[in-house]
């Protein structure tokens, strides 16, 4: 029988907001292991960007990498985040390793294809090694990924943190029944988004495609949605997507992915 394993991502207002990302942290500790936490990378790249003179270029709401923008995103995501992130697991009593896709080749990545939008250094996943996950997990340790990938020709690359959770939890479900939680500011898939009460509790394929038809599924969270669908069909047992307490407190809503 196959061990449970929970994969947490955590991501807008988690990260920007210190107590936010504190209290969530202090529950993560509390999760039993083996678990993992992938982090995007807030407002934070963005605003050390603009304090250096650079102005970061969005498209459709993804960012661009040049390689001035690559170096900030490096050193914020795997860098000031993560280990600050990892020095707060571990101060809570979670044996933590702060990691990018690049160390222990845990994940491998090509740069984008340019078909309409040349996004510079953004990565796409071809490969997660779940055999070096497994190492950190077997000896008592919670990886902590950021969203930084590299292509083993020494390049580094921006990759989407959603995706990174996606292609993890798919992996890691060969050897684990995979949880894996998406965390962020709502308390899941709103029917409006101005009602934190209007969760929509159970979202399937047909559902989804039909919510995407009346436009209240749109912009950032189809991507979101789109890679736990993903994940489902590719071997993980259960998806869910809420907000940072719904770790460690099931009888709140949330949004719970079907096929």
């Amino acid at each position: 029988m196959k061990t449970n394993l929970t994969i947490v991502k955590i991501g807008g207002n988690i990260i920007n907001d210190k107590d936010n990302l504190l209290s969530f942290l202090v529950d993560f500790s509390q999760i039993k292991i083996p678990k993992i936490l992938i982090h995007g990378g807030g407002k934070k790249a963005t605003e050390m960007a603009k304090s250096l003179g650079l102005q970061p270029k969005m498209i459709g709401g993804r960012r661009v990498t040049d390689d001035a923008n690559l170096e900030i995103v490096t050193m914020v995501y795997a860098g000031l985040l993560n280990k600050n992130i990892t020095a707060k697991l571990q101060n809570n009593n979670c044996n933590a390793i702060g990691l990018s896709g690049a160390d222990a080749n845990c994940i491998l990545a090509h740069k984008r294809i340019i078909k309409n939008v040349d996004y510079g250094f953004a990565g796409d996943v071809d490969y997660v090694n779940n055999s070096a996950i497994n190492v950190f997990l077997n000896n008592g340790m919670t990886p902590v990924f950021c969203a930084i990938t590299h292509d083993k020709n020494g390049q580094l690359l921006n990759t989407n943190a959603d995706t990174i959770a996606s292609e993890i939890a798919k992996s890691m479900s060969k050897n684990y029944q995979v949880e894996l939680v998406y965390c962020f500011e709502k308390n899941g898939v709103l029917q409006s988004i101005e009602d934190e009460c209007s969760v929509i509790e159970n979202i399937n394929k047909r559902t989804y495609e039909k919510l995407k038809q009346e436009n209240i599924i749109a912009e950032g969270m189809l991507p979101k949605l789109e890679n736990c669908f993903h994940a489902l069909e590719n071997g993980v047992r259960k998806v869910i997507i809420g907000n940072p307490k719904v770790i460690i407190d099931k009888n709140q809503k949330y949004t719970t992915l079907m096929l």
